[in-house]
Formats: structure tokens, C-alpha cells, sequence
């Protein structure tokens, strides 16, 4: 059920402890906020030297009060901050909001004195907020403890940002947009982004759940919290570059960025990943959307009223990841029925001119549209909204007939949200006049209105899914196994193998005596290789179908000679016939745990990049899914006279990698490339791991 935070966001009385009438200080914001609600709850505001405080009695202490108090915000000088939690934990404080900064985000001593001041918290039954936090309110209980105004609505809004919380506001406003709760993470020395999650999962007035976060502190639980809350979860993140990357020591530690890692995340527990706090104002009042049911499909149907714009929004469609076919013979006729000879019907829908004809033409285009079944959602885009706006057509005309067009594009709105009630389906609205008359009519009923056309693509994406789209879990983490041992190639390989991992004959050999005994071991043909060498193919320290043992032998004393190898590895050569590389690997991140990557692997991985991402251990099912989504994923069906290979027992090694990997969390990378996939099975040819 998580943690009970009632007393954070529901208390029974207030106390404000460094209110001050002047407006440079945080209390002196706070504290006109507190009081715009003073007959929901005791508002009692404290300063040490007492008098008035915003026309009101200050206390000099809490204890002063009299009465205990359920929350206390505290924003004081950091030299007297530990003394106002005793006070407040001494009042009977449930809840502490800390605006008090200079802790962990000041170096060691500040997160030595942070975490002390959480256990006392902690130790007394109650909670805390902060410190370095900006406040907090909750606009279904009148809680106002944050310095700006919040328009009430249904997003909870999570932020380590104070300025961006601001944006959101902003931004939202002209689409309707409102907050059921405010919190400002702050260091989040006791309750966590994770607690909040949950706790507004079951908010009843919270229908969506905005997120801005740089310090996730429990990445995997966050992900599990944000899988389970049951209604959307919107994420904005910093730091999504590829420097992490800069300095990894294996081809998957390169291939995977902090952006590969959020995305896994998102895809993994249902969030929905923005980029901007453009991007999350545009997704929130997309999943606010009123008469429109979220869509299992992509297959857009682009309407416009001009080519240009009916072009421009079916590329924008594209780009965010919708689709826009063709419609069919039936649909066609359909729509020819019901427009002009020179309307387009072939997707974009064109009107070409008839909207300025008929208005009404808008909505009967949208009614049989959304009656389509090959058509899961509808973007309308281009000139609607100025009949209504400019009180005539595009070429002027008499005022009666531009009266006459600007009442009958407000009827065509009345008439599209009256179809929506009747067939549910996504649609959005691109318009030159985003505040006309008629694009308010349809605002107002719920459908999302813009002015820019990547913004009505955007929203569009957010309100549709493919097949099997939604939440695919968390996995669980394996219990953690006892370390690895011996890091070098054969240990490594020792480990997989023990996990079911298939690997090809192999010996560590040091020097011409042990290659000659290898030789008898298993015949040939041979591979070479030269071990503790970061990228083996790279230095020459790889050969391949050596006949022999003569053929090894002169191998083995031209490459000793040029790289002086401490030690090399013999083993057998892979039949490659039919065969595909591939590579798959984990890479541990701080904060979301282990991370596997899948993709075309070989000595050119890194080239083509055309790789996949997911939380680790991936199951067998999983692993499938993400081969079948690589570019290149056609290969593994076989093209052009090739056979298909075994993309089954592919990803069952994939599974077992990635659940070693997971069980290890002293190993930092773990990764095997290339895995050989073949028609009749797969087989591991290199690995290595990199330890934290």
C-alpha cells in the first residue's frame, strides 16, 4: 500500500516556521499561500521574534503555539534547522515540509547531517519532504505551502524544478490544464519520487502523474511504482546525452546512453518519455482528452482542407511514430459520396476547397472516418477554426456570407464532438486559429486543439498504442550470486556456460607447448586469439579457420611476436554457414540497475548501431521481441535465397545472459559478441566483463 502520507498532504493544522513579512525571503511566500485557506485548517505562523507576520500574531516557537501541530514547514537559516525539527517532532509534527538548503547538494558534511536529520524524522513516526525542496500543495484539500498558485485540476505534478513547474503552468493554462497536487522533490532525504508515485496512484482527483526528475534514487522501484499506478505516468529527465558513454569499456557500454537507458525504462513500465516541458504540456492535455478513448491501433486518417498542410501533418504523424496508410476502395467510395469531385480521398483526405462551401463538410469528412474500422484515430488539420475567427472565408466576401461560413463551422464543431460521443476514437485538431469560436467549441468538449502540427502529431502518438502495447513489467532482480572470481576471457566464459550459455571447445594457453596439446584436443579448424586485449579484432589479435596444428603454430608465432600476449585462447572454428551475429549484452546503471542491449553484433557493431534496449533479465519472450524490432530484423527470416535462423533459441541464450548479468552486481558490463544464430541453434564466440 506504501507509505501513509495523509499527514503530508491532508493535516489537520499548519505551522509555518520562519514566516516573514519580507517578500526577498521564502517564508515571508510561503506563508501568504498558507493562509489563503485559514478556515480549512489551523494556520499558525512562527518567527523568533515574534509580533506580526503578514497582519497576523507570530508565534516565537512552536512550542508557543500551545497545541500540537500535524505539519510544519520549515525555512529557516541552516545553522537553526536541526533545532526546528526537534521543535517540530517535539509538537507532534507528522509532516515536515524542509525548504532549508545546504545538505547533500553541498558536499559530505551537509549529507552526513541530511541523513542524521532523516533518521530523527524517521525514528518519530513521521515524514518529511526536502530538504532543499520548494514546497508542496494539494489543491483538493486547500493545502497552499508552496510559493506560486497552482490552477486545480487532475495532474500531480512531481518536480525537481521549481522554474519548470512554472512552465507547466504556463503552458498548460491555454489547454485547460490544471494540478490536483504540487510537490517539489527536493533531495528527497526521506519520502521519495517512489512514495509519491504511489501515493498519488491511489489520489482519487489525480488522473495523470507528471514527473521531472534528476535523481531517481530507486530507479527500479520507481519504474515498478509507475507500472502499477493504474493511470498515465508522464516523465521529463536531464542528462539524456551520450558522455556516460564516453568512457566504457566494451562496444555495449558505448552503444548504451542515458537516453537508451530512460527509454528502456519507459517502455518497460508504461511512462510516457517527453523530451521538453513543451512536449509534456502537449502529451498531459492529450491524456486529458475528453470524448476520444485512447486507441489500441496507429492507423491515422490525415483530414485537411489544403494539400500543403495535409502533407506536412502526415509526415509530422509519421515521425511521431504513427502510421498512415492508403484506405481502402470502400472507405474511398465512401468518403467520395459524401464530398466533391476534386476532394481527395486517398489519405490525407483532402476537402479542397469544400469547407468553404459547406462547412458541414468538416464534420460528415469526420463522421465517416471514425466510422471506418481501418481507421483507429483522426488528425484534422489546417484551415478550420477560421471561418469562425475572421467572420468570412479566405477570399473575404460579403459580411452575411462570412456570417453565414462562421456559424456553420460552429455548427460543423457541435456536429464533430456529437460524432465523437457516438464512435470514441482519438482525434486531434491542428488549426491557423487555435481560439476561434470553433476550435473553442471542440476545446471545450475535450479534444485536443493546437497550433503547431508536430504538437497535434504528439498528442496523437500519446492517445493510440500498437498491439500489445501497456506496461510489460518490471522484471524482478535473481538473488545476487557470489562474485565473480576471475574476470579474464575463459572465467567469463566459465560463468555462461554454467548458465546454459552454448560456447565452442576452447583451452588458455601460454605459450607453444600448450597450444600443441590443445591441438590434440579437438581437430580443427582453429581459432587464435590473443587475450587481455580490449578490442581483439582491432589489434589484430583474432584469426580465424586455421586448418591445423601447422596453421596454428605459425599463427600463434607471428601474433606472440607482434603483441607479446601474456596468455592466448584456442578453439574450435564456428561453422559460420547461414549464420548471423549478433551481440548481447548488460550494462549496470546507477540508477536503474542492469540494462541489456540486443542487436547485430560482430566487428561492425558499433557502425551500424542497430540495437535494442530493455531492463534486465530479459525473458525469452521479451528477448524475441526486441530482435524482431531491430532494422535489420528482416535478416533473421532469411532474404534472398538465406535461410531463417533459430530466433527462438537466440533468445533463450539472451535470457540467460541476461539473468547472469543481473544476478552479479559487482560486474559493471557483462557482454557476449558475437552470439552466433544459425538455423539449427546459437552459439557464443567471444565475451567479456568489465567489474565495477
Amino acid at each position: 500500500m506504501g507509505r501513509d502520507l495523509t499527514a503530508l498532504f491532508d493535516p489537520a493544522s499548519v505551522a509555518v516556521v520562519g514566516a516573514s513579512d519580507d517578500p526577498a525571503k521564502y517564508g515571508h511566500a510561503v506563508a501568504s499561500q498558507a493562509l489563503r485557506a485559514p478556515g480549512r485548517r489551523p494556520v499558525h505562523l512562527v518567527n523568533r521574534r515574534g509580533g506580526t507576520v503578514l497582519g497576523r500574531k507570530a508565534a516565537t516557537s512552536l512550542t508557543e503555539i500551545g497545541e500540537p501541530v500535524e505539519l510544519v514547514v520549515i525555512s529557516v537559516p541552516g545553522a537553526g534547522f536541526e533545532a526546528a525539527v526537534d521543535d517540530a517532532l517535539a509538537c507532534g509534527a507528522k509532516a515536515i515540509v524542509a525548504i532549508t538548503a545546504g545538505f547533500a547538494e553541498a558536499g559530505a558534511a551537509g549529507l552526513a547531517r541530511q541523513r542524521a536529520v532523516a533518521e530523527r524524522v524517521r525514528a518519530a513516526g513521521a515524514v518529511l519532504v526536502g530538504p532543499n525542496c520548494l514546497g508542496i500543495a494539494d489543491n483538493t484539500t486547500e493545502l497552499y505551502l508552496a510559493s506560486d498558485r497552482f490552477a486545480p485540476g487532475g495532474v500531480a505534478l512531481l518536480s525537481q524544478s521549481g522554474n519548470l513547474a512554472l512552465e507547466l503552468q504556463l503552458r498548460g493554462a491555454p489547454h485547460g490544464l490544471g494540478f490536483s497536487r504540487f510537490v517539489s522533490l527536493g533531495n528527497q532525504a526521506d519520502v521519495t519520487l517512489v512514495d509519491l508515485v504511489e501515493d498519488c496512484a491511489r489520489h482519487e482527483a489525480t488522473s495523470a502523474i507528471a514527473v521531472y526528475a534528476e535523481d531517481f534514487g530507486d530507479g527500479r522501484a520507481f519504474a515498478r511504482a509507475a507500472a502499477a499506478a493504474g493511470k498515465p505516468v508522464v516523465l521529463l529527465t536531464a542528462g539524456r546525452g551520450g558522455a556516460s558513454a564516453r568512457s566504457a569499456r566494451s562496444h555495449t557500454g558505448a552503444l548504451t546512453s542515458s537516453a537508451d537507458v530512460v527509454a528502456a525504462v519507459c517502455r518497460d513500465a508504461g511512462v510516457e518519455p517527453v523530451r521538453t516541458p513543451r512536449e509534456m504540456t502537449v502529451v498531459l492535455a492529450a491524456l486529458g482528452a475528453g470524448p476520444g478513448a485512447r486507441a489500441r491501433g496507429r492507423r491515422t486518417a490525415v483530414l485537411t482542407d489544403g494539400g500543403g498542410h495535409g502533407a506536412v501533418a502526415a509526415d509530422a504523424a509519421e515521425d511521431a511514430g504513427l502510421a498512415v496508410p492508403e484506405l481502402s476502395g470502400p472507405a474511398q467510395d465512401r468518403l467520395r459520396s459524401a464530398l466533391w469531385e476534386q476532394s481527395a480521398v486517398g489519405n490525407p483526405v483532402d476537402l479542397a476547397g469544400m469547407g468553404e462551401q459547406r462547412p458541414l463538410s468538416y464534420a460528415d469528412t469526420v463522421a465517416e472516418l471514425l466510422a471506418a474500422d481501418e481507421v483507429d484515430a483522426v488528425l484534422m488539420t489546417g484551415y478550420f477554426g477560421g471561418y469562425a475567427a475572421s467572420g468570412g472565408g479566405l477570399g473575404g466576401g460579403p459580411a452575411d456570407g462570412g456570417a453565414v461560413l462562421a456559424e456553420g463551422e460552429t455548427r460543423a464543431a457541435k456536429e464533430i464532438v456529437g460524432h465523437l460521443a457516438s464512435v470514441p476514437k482519438p482525434l486531434v485538431v491542428q488549426s491557423m486559429y487555435p481560439r476561434s469560436p470553433s476550435c473553442r467549441v471542440l476545446a471545450e468538449a475535450g479534444v485536443p486543439v493546437f497550433a503547431a502540427t508536430e504538437d497535434a502529431a504528439r498528442a496523437l502518438a500519446a492517445m493510440t498504442g500498437r498491439a500489445g502495447d501497456g506496461p510489460r513489467g518490471v522484471p524482478e532482480l535473481p538473488p545476487a550470486a557470489g562474485p565473480l572470481r576471475n574476470p579474464g576471457y575463459h572465467g567469463v566464459r566459465a560463468l555462461l556456460a554454467a548458465a546454459g550459455v552454448p560456447f565452442p571447445h576452447a583451452r588458455e594457453i601460454l605459450d607453444e607447448a600448450g597450444l600443441l596439446t590443445a591441438a590434440e584436443e579437438f581437430d580443427g579448424p582453429y581459432v587464435l586469439k590473443a587475450l587481455h586485449l580490449l578490442h581483439k579484432s582491432d589489434a589484430g589479435g583474432v584469426v580465424l579457420g586455421l586448418t591445423d596444428r601447422d596453421a596454428l603454430l605459425a599463427a600463434y608465432r607471428v601474433m606472440h611476436a607482434r603483441l607479446g600476449a601474456p596468455a592466448y585462447s584456442v578453439e574450435a572454428m564456428a561453422d559460420l554457414t547461414g549464420g548471423i551475429e549478433l551481440i548481447v549484452g548488460v550494462n549496470r546503471d546507477p540508477r536503474f540497475g542492469p540494462v541489456a542491449m540486443v542487436g547485430l553484433g560482430g566487428v561492425l557493431t558499433e557502425t551500424l548501431r542497430d540495437v535494442a534496449f530493455s531492463l534486465a533479465p530479459v525473458p525469452a519472450g521479451r528477448a524475441e521481441e526486441l530482435l524482431r524490432s531491430l532494422r535489420a530484423a528482416a535478416l533473421l527470416g532469411g532474404v534472398r535465397g538465406r535461410p531463417a535462423v533459430d530466433v527462438a533459441a537466440a533468445a533463450a541464450v539472451i535470457e540467460r545472459i541476461t539473468t547472469v548479468a543481473a544476478a552479479h552486481p559487482e560486474i559493471a558490463e557483462l557482454e557476449v559478441n558475437p552470439l552466433l544464430v544459425r538455423p539449427d541453434g546459437a552459439l557464443a564466440l567471444d565475451a567479456r566483463a568489465v567489474l565495477h
